[in-house]
């Protein structure tokens, strides 16, 4: 089994920060030691919503390595790409300090599941996107798509993104909280598992439940994804 993957999305607000709570909530409750990392936060200011919702999600479980700032490594203020948000702080993206981050966290945990900031093509700096990022670490990939209008067009070039950097599509998390109608569900399932096998990367596919502001949270069995 991979010790650490990245979870990205095919657009921003796809739902990537529930997808890796509910990850970590189902590893924890197989008895797996996971734990989550929110790569770059932005759009918050010394903190990580996405990572405080990762926490909730999964249970409210605290990890030594919340207080020591390795679960949310980097954080900017303005809500935008990491690469912009740091420049108007007249900064830059340590990747050097997200990797140590990383790693750190993986010495003490079975999983360590590390959600972007967007999609595979969102630039850190000006010379390296979250997929080559990924890539020149070997993380798998669990992407988070949907069935809304536009999604096929957004995860098949998320796909071909990853394959075009040797990165391998670990598994398939589609959110039905965007869905509309259920054939956009249904054919979004079948383009995406189509573009898949075509290009020689077939992975498990699982469905989030829609999920209303103030329900509890789903069990969802990621069991196939991380078997």
């Amino acid at each position: 089994m991979e010790r650490t993957y990245l979870i990205t999305g095919i657009d921003t607000g796809i739902g990537k920060t529930v997808a890796t709570g509910l990850m970590a909530r189902s590893l924890m409750a197989r008895g797996v030691d996971a734990i989550t990392v929110k790569m770059v936060q932005t759009g918050n200011d010394g903190f990580s919503e996405d990572l405080e919702a990762h926490r909730t999600l999964a249970g409210g479980v605290r990890f030594p390595e919340d207080a020591l700032g390795l679960t949310a490594p980097q954080t900017f203020k303005f809500p935008s790409s990491p690469l912009l948000a740091a420049r108007l702080e007249n900064r830059r993206v340590d990747l050097e300090k997200i990797a140590a981050a990383v790693e750190q966290c993986a010495k003490s945990h079975a999983i360590v599941l590390v959600e972007s900031a967007g999609g595979l093509d969102v630039p850190l700096t000006e010379d390296v996107l979250t997929a080559d990022f990924a890539a020149a670490r070997s993380w798998p990939v669990i992407l988070v798509t949907c069935g809304r209008l536009g999604a096929i067009n957004h995860a098949l070039l998320s796909i071909d993104a990853a394959k075009l950097r040797g990165i391998r599509i670990k598994g398939i998390v589609h959110n039905t909280r965007f869905s509309s109608d259920p054939r956009l569900d249904a054919d979004a399932e079948d383009a995406i598992r189509r573009h898949l096998a075509r290009s020689g990367m077939p992975a498990p596919f699982v469905r989030i439940p829609s999920i209303q502001d103030g329900q509890p949270p789903p069990d969802v069995d990621f069991s196939e994804i991380f078997a």
